[in-house]
């Protein structure tokens, strides 16, 4: 199933390497930009939630999770293919609208299926794998335009709407990659049969939209401790990794070349260098991730997250400081290391805190610790980007790399069991 969850996290990569540059091809404004981001918190904190508790209640013949998948995978190759024509702010807007609810949909329940097929003992190395892959797989996404430009293809040659070809060409191939793994994966790895008092309990209170509501309502009233506790982590750090998405291409603008003018040369360069360090970051989780395995086994996932939380807001708040493209890899590697703890350590916490039967919903409301803090990201920075960050987008880095700080802090208030 890596491979598919690899497809996945190529479209997710895509968007956090290219979002930002294309909405300023598009117009947009730096202070309210974020707000155009909140297509992604918002399906996520509506999307997640339910699509978890309907797949804990889904009996079908290929399984309860991987209809899901299908229609989701579907649905994000499509807005891949069709994103880079968009020939408006508002068309991509819309269209990321789409796009991140399919990744939703597709979401919830490969996290979901790794809580289905492994027992506690193997959980570290299921969550990290998954980790890895998406360290991997958005190696390859942020690097894709660099790839394109190193073939041949001048990074120069943009259509009308200043979008360039290599953005294009990229997101097509997205689409198909996001496509063909899912459907690879679902036919290579097929669900687990459900055993038969499960499948009977499942029946005896199927799927209905009331039944939908009566668990997520339940589930949040019975949210074990553990998963509360994770809350105010959540907040710091995904605050942080958002507002680092949305700004880190326009910082290198203006560090490395000095502009903020989206049709300059200097921008378009500074969009490419900031995949080359994505993509670099990206590999470092990759490898990071496995690494993390046997010490989350020895030491609990709790002190390696708060660790690696710590090395990411570091390099954060150090990468204002250096003004040449080949130092910046250097904090990059801190970044990777926050990156791959983020994507693995707190699901394992997670994991041993929720009763089995119920791992679709709580993942599914688990999503809204991530989604929340996306969501007040996105509806406060154009708040303060101007009055208290100068309108500067490297004091956004400065600013995220606190909140990073914090929530390294806030895990080693988290209570919970070690693994």
């Amino acid at each position: 199933m890596n491979l598919g969850f690899l497809g996945l996290q190529f479209s997710f990569g895509l968007q956090q390497s290219n979002m930002g540059p294309i909405y300023r091809y598009l117009g947009a404004d730096e202070a309210t930009m974020p707000l155009l981001w909140l297509a992604g918190p918002v399906t996520g904190l509506i999307v997640q939630p339910v699509i978890g508790a309907m797949s804990d209640r889904t009996v079908t013949r290929l399984g309860r999770r991987t209809p899901y998948f299908l229609i989701g995978a579907l649905l994000c190759s499509l807005c891949l293919f069709a994103m880079p024509y968009s020939p408006s702010l508002w068309a991509a807007a819309s269209l990321l609208w789409v796009l991140d609810a399919a990744n939703n949909v597709t979401m919830e329940p490969y996290r979901a299926y790794v809580g289905d097929r492994l027992d506690a003992r193997q959980r570290p190395l299921g969550f990290l794998s998954q980790s890895a892959f998406t360290g991997l797989a958005q190696t390859l996404s942020y690097l894709a335009p660099s790839l394109l430009v190193w073939w041949g293809i001048s990074s120069d040659a943009v259509d009308a709407n200043g979008v360039p070809a290599i953005t294009r060409i990229a997101f097509i191939a997205g689409g198909m990659i996001s496509l063909v793994t899912i459907l690879w994966s679902v036919w290579r790895v097929p669900e687990r049969p459900l055993p038969k008092a499960e499948r009977a309990a499942i029946r005896a209170a199927p799927l209905s939209a009331r039944q939908t509501l009566r668990d997520l309502i339940d589930a949040i009233a019975e949210m074990p401790p553990a998963m509360r506790q994770l809350a105010l982590a959540m907040l710091f750090q995904w605050y942080a990794m958002f507002a680092y998405w949305q700004y880190i291409a326009l910082a290198l603008a203006r560090l490395l070349y000095g502009t903020s003018d989206p049709a300059s040369p200097g921008f378009r360069e500074a969009v490419l260098v900031s995949g080359q360090l994505g993509a670099f970051y990206n590999f470092i989780a990759f490898i990071a991730a496995f690494a993390m395995v046997p010490a989350a086994r020895a030491l609990g996932a709790k002190p390696v997250h708060a660790a690696c939380l710590a090395l990411s807001g570091l390099a954060m708040l150090s990468l204002p400081g250096f003004e040449s493209e080949a130092a910046l890899f250097v904090p990059m590697a801190g970044i990777g290391l926050g990156w791959a703890s983020m994507m693995g350590n707190p699901y394992v916490m997670l994991a041993d805190a929720i009763p089995p039967a119920r791992t679709g919903i709580y993942m599914g409301i688990f999503n809204m610790f991530i989604v929340i803090p996306m969501l007040l990201e996105s509806v406060t920075m154009w708040l303060v980007y101007r009055p208290l960050l100068g309108g500067d987008p490297r004091n956004v880095l400065l600013l995220a790399g606190g909140l990073m700080l914090a929530a390294a802090m806030a895990t080693m208030t988290v209570r919970a069991p070690r693994t």
